[in-house]
């Protein structure tokens, strides 16, 4: 009987994830001691689970107001997210709400937002209730794609723009509401000063909110059609879709289809985020919150996706426009026997990421893997350290590359490729020259937001980048704004990075596809001891191969460990050797045992030395360390 309570109380925790796992611990520790303790709290747990609800018939839609939160990297928007959540008493006011939206470990250790986060907050206006959902958007370029996602379900945005601390003596917040009409043309008075740490003048945006952005355009008389604009996977329950509900309602025990699969489903939970899920009975039109519904396989809630009663089909939501990769990377298991582990993995969390494409690769050094697309070099970054982190998984990263196209001139290869021009992911597959007309590689529009006592060193970074100006305005008198056309295999990698080190962290950069452009190309090779190595193949143009390829040489130099052998490493065009460096060997003192005497016997220990070493460069191998892949692909602080 007390085996049965034991589990039991085991099956209630697994159901009700969310409870505190301090009480479940110090209960779990003295369960061989006191059964009956345990059974007062399995009632107890359950008896609250049962409570654990919301009646969200109580918001109408004219009461519910969707909104994002919009800004640069480090402006403050979690910060900002937690005074609001403070407020509106969706959580306790304590010294340790920082960065509450923020829940992946990534997150917190880096800093930043990288991931949508979902949480209603519920707050009284001149005597009537409000449904506030807020979504706390990333703010770096590299994942703009969630933003996108997160606007399709919302009917405002909150734009946070970095004036300091409006109480320090070094703030200007009259200048820079001065440039937001500038730039945006929103008026000034429209500009509200807050501090998000003070928390002064936070309420306020919440009763803006509610007087400046309209309720959704949605009716409970229509029938149930719902927009999954986001998703995450729960190894005990499944996929966990969010929804924007755009008509009708959605309940526990509905049998539900979707307009992508056709597969039919019904419905376990249904909730709301305060951040934590909270469970409701329902969900009604114009409400945001999230649907499990027994998806067990990544790819039955894709994101865009229509929801709908089986029984009363909708016309589909038009969906998201797929996130076009700019960084592509080879991907490996560091043991091949732990492939099948790390593709449940990479499956699992491109459900979480969908911005990130999937294409099957091998290598002969490294085994299958797969070729990754990312939005960007930090995108890369934390999608490796996601796997790490939340799947234990261990991965061989290699170098990053841009796609390039290529016009095929070869009439034997465009039958072979079934078209005259093709895209080129894997830099180890790029054709030759002799059987190309040209090649083309993408470019963007960058735009550069800066203080004019910048100008002259951001210009120079912009010229060793191979950049093309197209504008430079002064946005006031202190601020200027510069276009520039970029190759984005010249900026991708750490230009973000460069940038605010020259501009001293004043420095905003984004960027936009400006399609491609033709371009002089070539394949650089790099060799150890003679040997290539097709994980560090690069593309470069042909006036930068010697700069890069001597950088490229430098850093690997410095991450590959000495052997007890010289090793050579020499960047290759063609035939051409344009770079070396040698990473020389370890050298044993052969002479220690000789304390004088004939010359002949320390020469000839040494020749046996030197033909030892010689025979080791033949046989010995090299290995590259795992992170040295995007490592060696970073420059130096351009000067």
């Amino acid at each position: 009987m007390f085996a049965l309570m034991k589990r039991a109380l085991w099956l209630a925790v697994s159901l009700k994830r969310s409870y505190h796992a301090g009480i479940f611990s110090s209960l779990s520790l003295g369960l061989e001691k006191s059964p009956g303790h345990c059974v007062t709290f399995l009632r107890r747990f359950c008896s609250e689970t049962r409570k654990d609800t919301v009646d969200m018939s109580l918001f109408p839609v004219e009461n519910i107001r969707n909104f994002s939160i919009i800004a640069h990297v480090d402006h403050g928007k979690s910060t900002l997210a937690d005074r609001l959540l403070e407020i509106t008493g969706t959580i306790a006011k304590t010294d340790h709400n920082k960065q509450v939206l923020d829940k992946l470990q990534v997150e917190r250790e880096r800093g930043i937002t990288v991931k949508a986060q979902t949480a209603s907050l519920v707050y009284n206006h001149k005597g009537t209730n409000y449904l506030l959902n807020l979504i706390d958007t990333p703010g770096h370029v590299d994942f703009s794609y969630e933003v996108s996602r997160s606007l399709s379900a919302c009917q405002g945005v909150l734009l946070v723009v970095d004036a300091n601390e409006i109480d320090l003596k070094n703030a200007d917040p009259e200048r820079v509401e001065n440039q937001i009409e500038t730039v945006f043309d929103i008026p000034k008075d429209d500009c509200i000063r807050i501090s998000a740490k003070l928390g002064t003048n936070v309420e306020r945006i919440l009763q803006e909110v509610i007087e400046r952005i309209p309720p959704p355009s949605a009716s409970t008389q229509d029938p149930l059609k719902a927009l999954v604009f986001d998703s995450t996977f729960d190894h005990f329950r499944g996929v966990i879709a969010n929804i924007a509900l755009l008509g009708g309602e959605v309940r526990k025990g509905q049998r539900i289809a979707s307009a992508h699969t056709k597969k039919v489903y019904e419905v376990n939970e249904v909730g709301i985020l305060k951040p934590n899920e909270q469970p409701t009975h329902k969900l009604y039109a114009g409400q945001v919150g999230y649907l499990i519904a027994g998806m067990k396989e990544v790819k039955e809630a894709q994101i865009g996706d229509t929801i709908y009663l089986h029984n009363q089909p909708v016309e589909p939501l038009p969906g998201f426009k797929a996130a076009k990769p700019m960084v592509f990377a080879g991907m490996y298991p560091v043991d091949q026997s732990e492939y099948s582990n790390l593709k449940s993995a990479v499956e699992k969390l491109t459900l979480n990421d969908s911005s990130v494409s999937v294409h099957r690769d091998s290598s002969l050094a490294l085994g299958a893997g797969w070729r990754l697309g990312f939005l960007g070099l930090l995108h890369m970054e934390v999608f490796n350290q996601r796997l790490e982190q939340e799947y234990n998984t261990s991965v061989i990263l290699t170098a990053p590359t841009v796609p390039y196209k290529a016009v095929l001139s070869s009439a034997k290869l465009i039958k072979e490729h079934g078209e005259e021009v093709i895209t080129i992911i894997n830099p180890d597959k790029f054709p030759d020259k002799s059987v190309v007309a040209e090649y083309l590689e993408p470019t963007v529009l960058g735009t550069i937001i800066a203080p004019d006592e910048y100008i002259g060193k951001i210009i120079s970074l912009c010229q060793t980048r191979r950049a093309i100006q197209k504008d430079l305005v002064y946005i006031d008198d202190h601020r200027v704004m510069m276009k520039y056309f970029f190759p984005l295999n010249e900026i991708v990698v750490d230009f973000y990075d460069a940038l605010k080190s020259l501009s001293s962290g004043y420095a905003s950069f984004d960027y936009e596809d400006a399609g491609y452009q033709p371009a002089e190309l070539i394949k650089m090779d790099v060799l150890l001891n003679g040997n290539p190595v097709e994980e560090l193949v690069t593309i470069v143009h042909k006036d930068k191969a010697y700069t890069v390829g001597k950088a490229l040489c430098e850093r690997l130099k410095d991450v590959i460990p000495r052997q007890l052998f010289e090793i050579a490493i020499q960047a290759v065009v063609g035939k051409k050797v344009i770079a070396r460096e040698t990473v020389k060997a370890f050298r044993k003192n052969v002479l220690a045992k000789c304390y004088g005497g004939d010359i002949t016997r320390k020469m000839k220990l040494l020749k046996q030395q030197a033909e030892g070493k010689k025979k080791l460069r033949k046989i010995g191998n090299i290995e590259v360390p795992k992170d040295a892949f995007i490592s060696v692909l970073k420059r130096q602080t351009d000067k």
